[in-house]
């Protein structure tokens, strides 16, 4: 098997069934049905803010880190540049659904958004090239596929304009981009039999971590 065939694979049979299972679950469904209370929606916008501040620094980080190999401190660079402003467009849909600037500066992470986190900055300090990247695969064809389906919902039933709706516009499109850089750096990275045990093993991980984000945050702002 190709380093290309067994991302496809990785793609096909552990992160396409963890976007559907996301998709269906009880987060999801009732944005969809017009029933998801404003609550939950604000607590969406608290805590992936958090997450969004600490990928950025995260980047900024991975830069040094990797500053001896030009091919990944272009690709930490590109990654920062393109989402340095994410904080602020979240920050800008939590304040149209009224949420105030104090709640931003004093929100705290949930225990299943912090094991998120946790786990996607694992892999970027501590992982191999190829398991870091994982980790972009999988987050970034989930958010590129929720972020979308926020798009289409808060237009319609919840009524956001289009200005405080960019994050997710933004990301429905962006997000496509994404996730090919990200599935070409594992293919480029992944060139032994245990690198491809690891890079599966993340991909799992990685879903279950986004699954149980979007349970805890339902259950939290319930």
């Amino acid at each position: 098997m190709t380093s290309q065939s067994f991302v496809a694979s990785v793609v096909e049979d552990i992160i396409r069934p963890g976007v559907e299972r996301l998709m269906a679950g009880r987060y999801f469904s009732d944005l969809r049905a017009g029933t998801l209370s404003n609550r939950r929606l604000q607590g969406f916008a608290l805590q992936h803010y958090l997450l969004n501040v600490a990928i950025n620094k995260g980047f900024v980080l991975c830069m040094t880190k990797n500053a001896h190999n030009q091919e990944l401190y272009d690709l930490f660079l590109h990654a920062f540049t393109e989402e340095q402003t994410h904080p602020d467009l979240m920050k800008r849909f939590g304040l149209a659904i009224g949420l105030t600037d104090e709640d931003f500066a004093e929100a705290l992470p949930i225990f299943e958004c912090q094991a998120h986190a946790a786990a996607i900055l694992r892999g970027m300090f501590l992982g191999s090239p190829a398991e870091s990247r994982t980790s972009a695969l999988v987050n970034e064809s989930m958010v590129g596929r929720y972020a979308a389906e926020f798009d289409t919902r808060l237009a319609g039933e919840y009524g956001v304009n289009d200005h405080d709706r960019e994050f997710f516009t933004v990301h429905a499109v962006a997000d496509q981009e994404h996730t090919a850089i990200a599935a070409r750096v594992v293919e480029r990275y992944c060139d032994s039999e245990r690198e491809r045990r690891v890079v599966a093993h993340a991909a799992r991980n990685m879903v279950r971590f986004k699954l149980a984000k979007f349970d805890g945050i339902y259950d939290a702002y319930a």
